[in-house]
């Protein structure tokens, strides 16, 4: 018997076998950064969706819309059923460290401008627009965390022909409150 013919077919066996694993392996690693990257887009997708049902609703309330009678209750259930509150613990979960903290700062900055929404404030006055540009500011701030963690183009606002991300500059109240009038 050739010991020399039985080690290199052995071995060479042993090779293809760990070369096997190791591509398989591989590629359960590749699918699962796959999956992850997908849970994650979902997450921070369902999240401003979600803060953005929030946005329109309690304008709507700031306008006098139907719901304004109880302008406190009918704000909280803004959130409660806008799902906000689970897309948020979703991005928790699914959502890198920076990515979830600026998601946060848009959820307080929601949540200030539903407590101003509830305690009266209209559209047109400064209590709304002092809680309201914040509030956009945030949004757009999560929006830059998103691209840059999706390794997406930076945006400025300068792309959409702004000065800044809070709106303020475009603002018929704001800027006649700047100029006094």
């Amino acid at each position: 018997m050739d010991w020399g013919t039985l080690v290199a077919t052995a071995s060479g066996a042993v090779i293809a076998i760990a070369g096997a694993v190791l591509a398989d392996h591989l590629r359960g690693r590749r699918d699962d950064d796959r999956g992850q990257l997908q849970r994650r887009r979902d997450a921070y997708l369902a999240f401003i969706v979600a803060a953005g049902v929030c946005h329109t609703r309690l304008r709507q309330i700031a306008q006098g819309g139907p719901a304004s009678g109880d302008r406190d209750a009918a704000s909280r259930a803004v959130l409660a059923e806008a799902g906000i509150y689970d897309a948020r613990e979703r991005l928790f979960l699914d959502a890198t460290a920076t990515v979830a903290g600026a998601g946060q700062a848009m959820f307080e900055r929601l949540r200030a401008l539903r407590q101003v929404i509830a305690t009266g404030a209209e559209l047109s006055s400064a209590a709304f627009h002092e809680a309201y540009h914040p509030y956009l500011d945030a949004v757009w701030r999560y929006r830059a965390a998103v691209r840059a963690e999706l390794e997406i183009a930076e945006l400025s606002p300068v792309v959409f022909g702004w000065d800044n991300w809070d709106g303020s500059d475009r603002c018929p109240q704001c800027r006649a409150a700047a100029s006094g009038a």
